[in-house]
C-alpha cells in the first residue's frame, strides 16, 4: 500500500509542498508531475487523490479505512478518473468522455480527481479540448498530468497548473536496497540503471525473463565480436523471436546502450563505472579491438534505433540495420 511515507523516501520535497498544501487547505485546481520514467509520478498522485477524498483525514494523511480510501486503493473508485494513451496517442474524445464524466455530480462525494498520465502524449485537438477544462476549474475538482517530457505540455496549460519536479533517484541507492532484498548483484546493477523506481527495479529482476534477457543482449554482444557475418542469420530466429513485443524490444535497446556505455567506460579507464562488471573480461576484450571514436558511434546508432522504434518503423527493420552498423564496429 503507498503512502505519503513512502513516497517521502524517493520524493521528500515534493511530498513535504504536497502535505503543507493539504493542512493549509491551499491544494491548487491542477498539478503537472514531471520528472524520468519510475520516479513515483503515479504513486503520489495516488496518495494525493486519496488524501482530498478520505473521509477521515488526519494531518495531511489519508486514513486508509474509509470507504474511499478502500476503493482508491482496489483502483475503482468512481470520482477518481485515470486517462492513459489510446495507442499512440491521448485522443480528444477521451478528453471529451472526461468533461462529460465531470458534469455529474461526484458518486461518493461532491470531489473528483483526474489524472492523466503521459498528458505529452495528447493531440493538438485533446490538448486544447483540455486547456479548456482547465480554465473553468470546479471548486472540488483536482486535476493531475503527468508526464516526461514537461516540455511537450502548451505552454497555457502549464501556465494553468503548478508543476512539482520529480528528481531522479540515485542508481546506486536503489542497487543498496536490491541488494538487501537478496538480488544477485549482476542482475540488481543492470536493474538500478533502469529505472529510478526502487518498487520497478524489484520487480525487473523477479522476473526470470529480464535475467534471460540480459544473457541474450551478452550473446549478441559476444556474436558481434566474434562471428559478425553469423549476426544477421540469428538476429529473427534468435532475438526477434525472444523480444516479441516492442516494448521487450525496448528493453533491448536499453541494455545495448548499457552495453556500449560500459565499452565507453573501458576506454577511459573508468572500469569502475562498467555495469556489466562480470563481462569486464569480454568488454576489455572488445575495447581491444575497437576504438573510442567506433564506440561513440555505435552509442549513436543504438539511440537512433531508439528513435526508429517509438517512429513505428518495422522493428526487423530497425534491428537489422542497427547490427550492420555495429558489425562494422
Amino acid at each position: 500500500m503507498v503512502s505519503w511515507e513512502e513516497c517521502s523516501k524517493t520524493q521528500p520535497r515534493v511530498v513535504r509542498l504536497l502535505k503543507n498544501s493539504i493542512r493549509k487547505q491551499r491544494l491548487a485546481h491542477a498539478y503537472i508531475f514531471e520528472g524520468a520514467h519510475g520516479t513515483g509520478k503515479m504513486a503520489t498522485a495516488t496518495v494525493l487523490a486519496k488524501t482530498f477524498l478520505c473521509r477521515n483525514s488526519e494531518d495531511g494523511n489519508p486514513c486508509e479505512s474509509c470507504s474511499n480510501c478502500k476503493r482508491i486503493t482496489s483502483g475503482n473508485h468512481p470520482d477518481v478518473h485515470i486517462i492513459t494513451p489510446d495507442g499512440q496517442n491521448i485522443k480528444i474524445d477521451q478528453i471529451r468522455g472526461l468533461q462529460k464524466e465531470f458534469a455529474y455530480s461526484g458518486m461518493e462525494s461532491s470531489k473528483k480527481v483526474y489524472i492523466i498520465e503521459h498528458a505529452d502524449k495528447m493531440t493538438v485537438q485533446a490538448a486544447n479540448s483540455l486547456l479548456k477544462f482547465l480554465e473553468e476549474p470546479g471548486n472540488d475538482t483536482i486535476a493531475l498530468l503527468l508526464t516526461e517530457q514537461v516540455h511537450r505540455l502548451l505552454d497555457t496549460i502549464r501556465s494553468r497548473a503548478q508543476t512539482l519536479t520529480f528528481s531522479p533517484l540515485p542508481p546506486q541507492g536503489i542497487l543498496k536496497k536490491l541488494l538487501q532484498d537478496d538480488i544477485p548483484k549482476p542482475v540488481a546493477m543492470l536493474a538500478s540503471s533502469l529505472t529510478s523506481d526502487y518498487a520497478e527495479a524489484l520487480e525487473i529482476c523477479r522476473e526470470e525473463w529480464f535475467a534471460q534477457a540480459r544473457a541474450k543482449v551478452i550473446q549478441l554482444t559476444e556474436d558481434l565480436r566474434l562471428r559478425p557475418d553469423y549476426c544477421l542469420v540469428v538476429l529473427q530466429d534468435q532475438y526477434l523471436s525472444f523480444f516479441k513485443e516492442k516494448d521487450q524490444l525496448r528493453l533491448a535497446l536499453n541494455l545495448l546502450l548499457i552495453w556500449y556505455r560500459d565499452l565507453l567506460s573501458i576506454h577511459l579507464s573508468n572500469s569502475e563505472n562498467v555495469v556489466f562488471f562480470d563481462q569486464l573480461q569480454a568488454l576489455e576484450q572488445q575495447a581491444l579491438h575497437t576504438s573510442q571514436k567506433k564506440t561513440g558511434e555505435a552509442l549513436q546508432a543504438i539511440l537512433t534505433a531508439q528513435a526508429r522504434l517509438r517512429s513505428n518503423v518495422s522493428p526487423l527493420m530497425v534491428m537489422e540495420q542497427l547490427v550492420l552498423r555495429l558489425r562494422e564496429g
